[in-house]
Order: C-alpha cells, then sequence, then structure tokens
C-alpha cells in the first residue's frame, strides 16, 4: 500500500527534525543536502503530510505531525533492530528453547498469549513455563536460569528491562449472599472489620506494603487476617467466611463469590514483562510489541514505554465524598489510586 515508503525515509527525516536542519542532518548522514531535501519532499508529498517548517534563521520547526513523527519513526526503526537482531540470533541457533516465568497474581491466558506469541514466531523452540513470586523470578532472571518472566509491580533492578504492559482495577471479592452485595460499590469504610483475607505478605512483600499505606490513608485499619498463596486459596477462603478480599478484575471467580469495584479509589495491579538488559532472547522484545498490540485490539489501556518506581509519585486521597463507582483506574506500579481532582 505503501511501498514507495522506505526505513531510509524515516531515518533521513529522524535526523533532520533531530538536528533542526537540511546542512546538519546531511552531514550527519553523510549524504548531500539537495538529495536530502528531495527525499524530505517527496515522502511528505507522498504522504500528503507536513513534518516542519523552515525558519527565517534557516532552521526548521517540526509541526504537530512532525512531532509525532518523532516518536513514531524511533519506535519503527528500533523495531528494525530487534527483527534484524532476532532473525541472527534464530540462523545462529541460539534460540533452541526458552524458560518463561510467571507469577500467581498475573492474568493466566496472559501468560499463555505470550508462550503461544513465541512458539508461533519460532515453531521448532521449546518453552519451558516455570512459576515463581516476582523476587524469585526476578533473580532467576538475573541469574539466566529463567529468560523472561511477567510479573506483578513493584520491582526495581538496574540490570533488569521492565516493561509495564497491563493495568487491572483493583476490587472486593466477596460472598454472593453476603449483606455488602446488594450495593452497587463499596465505600473504603465497609472495607474495615471485613478485610480480612490477604495475599500472603512474603510472596510479595513490597505490594504488601503499599497495599497497608493506601488502605490506610483510606481509613482503613487490616489487623487481624488470613494469609493465601494463590488467588484460588484467597477465593476459597472468601467462600468459607473469612471475610473480603481484594483481587485482580477480571479474575476467574467460583460461582458463590461476586466482585464490587470501590467508590472513591482507583487502585490497579500492574503487570509487567522483565528481562535481562543484557543476556536475553532477541525474539523477546518482539514479542511484548505484539502482545501489546493484542490487547490494545481487546480494549486494555496500555503503556508503551519503560517505566521506573521511581518515577510514580503517589497523591493523596480526595477528601471530597465519592460520587462515582465506575471511575477509570489510573495507572501506578503495582496498587496506587488518584482522586477525581487529579485527572
Amino acid at each position: 500500500m505503501y511501498d514507495w515508503a522506505e526505513l531510509r525515509h524515516f531515518r533521513y527525516l529522524l535526523v533532520i527534525l533531530e538536528k533542526q536542519g537540511l546542512r546538519a542532518a546531511a552531514d550527519e548522514l553523510h549524504t548531500s543536502q539537495p538529495n536530502l531535501s528531495v527525499q524530505a519532499r517527496q515522502f511528505q508529498e507522498n504522504a500528503s503530510v507536513r513534518l516542519f517548517r523552515r525558519m527565517k534563521n534557516g532552521r526548521i520547526r517540526p509541526t504537530e505531525t512532525g512531532i509525532a513523527f518523532i516518536a513514531l519513526a524511533r519506535l519503527l526503526l528500533e523495531t528494525r533492530d530487534e527483527v534484524i537482531n532476532a532473525l541472527m540470533a534464530i540462523e545462529k541457533g541460539e534460540i533452541a528453547s526458552v524458560r518463561f516465568g510467571c507469577t500467581p497474581l498475573v492474568d493466566q491466558a496472559l501468560f499463555r498469549n505470550f508462550c503461544s506469541a513465541h512458539k508461533e514466531l519460532l515453531p521448532t523452540c521449546s518453552i519451558r513455563p516455570t512459576h515463581g513470586d516476582t523476587a524469585q523470578l526476578a533473580e532467576e532472571v538475573l541469574a539466566g536460569s529463567v529468560d523472561s518472566a511477567i510479573v506483578t509491580l513493584p520491582l526495581e533492578h538496574p540490570d533488569l528491562c521492565i516493561e509495564e504492559i497491563r493495568k487491572d482495577r483493583l476490587v472486593v471479592c466477596l460472598r454472593k449472599d453476603n449483606p455488602l452485595a446488594i450495593k452497587l460499590a463499596l465505600l473504603p469504610s465497609d472495607l474495615q472489620h471485613n478485610l480480612a483475607v490477604l495475599y500472603h505478605p512474603q510472596r510479595h512483600p513490597h505490594a504488601h506494603v503499599r497495599l497497608l499505606e493506601l488502605l490506610a490513608e483510606a481509613g482503613v485499619r487490616v489487623e487481624e487476617y488470613s494469609h493465601a498463596s494463590h488467588p484460588t486459596e484467597m477465593q476459597m477462603l472468601v467462600k468459607e467466611g473469612h471475610g473480603l478480599a481484594l483481587i485482580r478484575e477480571g479474575t476467574l471467580l467460583d460461582e458463590d463469590l461476586t466482585t464490587r469495584p470501590i467508590m472513591g479509589v482507583n487502585w490497579t495491579v500492574d503487570t509487567a514483562i522483565i528481562y535481562h538488559k543484557r543476556h536475553y532472547p532477541k525474539t523477546v522484545p518482539l514479542l511484548i510489541k505484539k502482545l501489546r498490540r493484542q490487547m490494545n485490539g481487546d480494549g486494555h489501556d496500555l503503556r508503551t514505554n519503560h517505566v521506573s518506581v521511581a518515577s510514580c509519585s503517589l497523591r493523596p486521597i480526595s477528601k471530597r465524598p465519592p460520587q462515582s463507582a465506575t471511575n477509570r483506574p489510573m495507572q501506578l506500579v503495582l496498587l496506587q489510586e488518584n482522586s477525581r481532582d487529579s485527572r
């Protein structure tokens, strides 16, 4: 459809926009300025776009479309390099088998899709799934015994690529015959003395601490509670009448259980794919891009860049009365809330 567009056009125009001038771009690309000017004009005419304007001082200024082009061209050229790296690794026989990991709180369908995507890309490559907690899998990825893993955040390590791919709202899990189930949504105060089933603190210590902080900010103090090491165990405890639990929205539920959102807060469980920055199967970055495209098609709200735990700021819960039980969840590392005022 766009056979006239070649990768060199994107590289040429990207350098022109980054250098803010044709002469500087020509020097960078080791080509002539007239040739660069012709290539830039032909691309813009064929695409019916205007990527930059010439200023009186001879420099250029990107248009709104040009600003978008910079990010998209970088992504395209990065993908080109990743594709070539993967092909070279496959040709050398470097990806005969892979070991992918997953934590219990992750949507298992997401993990299966990740494995299936690799099988589709490289049918002869054997996949060895492994399961564990976030900290455990991170250590195994760093040690090289696991190639990549899908985990829940927070997680931070200088040698890990942490690609955040999905967020799911945190909701209350309760029995269908619980008196609170008549409500369309629960107040944070409904959790007081009722929230008594939590994921085991030692399975994800940082997430546990952050959850208790968020609950405290919402005025909920959790004292005695039951531990569970898997989402199915949490549901079993709720079903047996040991209290309410907080689970990822969309979790497959026991037929006797239901879920309700929490009014006035927007807490999310954040999922990421991790791999070693230097030693990893060269197919993994391509799998992440493919998975993101699939999830975008399914209507999931995603981030498409690297996430650092340190970059996330926490905002206090709004003191104003809650107005809606269907506030759209805002993204943060593992569990975070944003008030309506912060949007």
